[in-house]
C-alpha cells in the first residue's frame, strides 16, 4: 500500500506545483495575470508545494522503516 501512495504522490508532485503557481499568480483561464495574494497568504500558498513532497517523502521514509523493522534490522 505505501509503494503505492509513493507512485501516485511523485507522479502528482507537478501537477500540485503547477496549481500552487496558479493560485500565486491568480490567473483565469484565457484572463490576464492579476496578482491580488500578497504578503502572508503568498507565501503559505507557496509552502504547499513543500509539505505535499514532504508528507510523500514521509511516507516513503515509513514504508523503508516498516521493511528494516519487519527484517529485523532495526
Amino acid at each position: 500500500m505505501g509503494f503505492i501512495v509513493i507512485l501516485v504522490g511523485t507522479s502528482l508532485a507537478p501537477t500540485v506545483a503547477d496549481n500552487v503557481a496558479l493560485a500565486q499568480t491568480n490567473t483565469r483561464t484565457g484572463g490576464t495575470n492579476v496578482t491580488n495574494i500578497t504578503g502572508a497568504a503568498f507565501t503559505i500558498i507557496g509552502l504547499t508545494t513543500l509539505f505535499y513532497v514532504l508528507g510523500v517523502a514521509s511516507a516513503g521514509i515509513s514504508v523503508a522503516a516498516q521493511g528494516l523493522r519487519a527484517s529485523g534490522l532495526v
